[in-house]
């Protein structure tokens, strides 16, 4: 069991790997399945793991994007990601990295309240995301987005790297920590 790098494995010729971590199996593979049927250029794989670190004996290819599934209705959630987040290194957090929070909009039946996630974004300095993966149309739009996130941080977008993408992503942000 040891921290994931970014470039502990060589690339894949046209190939793009995002890891979706998370405790909702269903709605993990939900998503997965929802990646693959959009239109990409590269060869998309997807990886699902219920937590980190990934078991070393598994022959597994580079991953070019994590993203760390909190569904805001489990306070296990929440503390699988921490958790998991000690295994990665952190090279991975310059624009390889993002948190998606799922449940939000449901706020009554929320667990874990919309600024701890925020926070913990923020400490990472990574970008969230907010999608009702329940909901088919939320889901496939967010798959669409992470695909192109995805392409991003693969190398497969002329002109653009993981840190461009990071830095626009956080310059689109609402307030900042402090601001609040």
């Amino acid at each position: 069991m040891s921290v994931l790098r970014p470039l502990d494995k060589l690339p894949s010729l046209n190939t793009a790997t995002i890891l979706l971590v998370g405790i909702e199996d269903a709605l993990l593979q939900q998503l997965a399945d929802s990646m693959l049927k959009e239109d990409c250029a590269s060869e998309l794989k997807v990886h699902l793991a219920k937590s980190l670190p990934l078991p070393s004996s598994v022959n597994r290819p580079r991953i070019d994007l994590i993203v760390f599934v909190i569904n805001l209705h489990s306070k296990y959630s929440l503390q699988n990601t921490e958790e998991s987040l000690r295994h990665v290194d952190a090279s991975f957090f310059l624009g390889k990295v993002c948190f998606l929070a799922t449940g939000a909009g449901r706020e009554s039946h929320c667990s874990i309240h919309r600024h701890t996630v925020v926070k913990l974004a923020h400490t990472y300095q990574s970008p969230l995301l907010y999608c009702d993966l329940e909901v088919e149309a939320f889901r496939a739009t967010m798959a669409q987005r992470l695909v192109r996130m995805l392409q991003v941080c693969a190398g497969h977008v002329p002109g653009v790297s993981a840190l461009n993408l990071l830095s626009l992503l956080r310059s689109s942000e609402g307030p900042s920590l402090e601001d609040m």
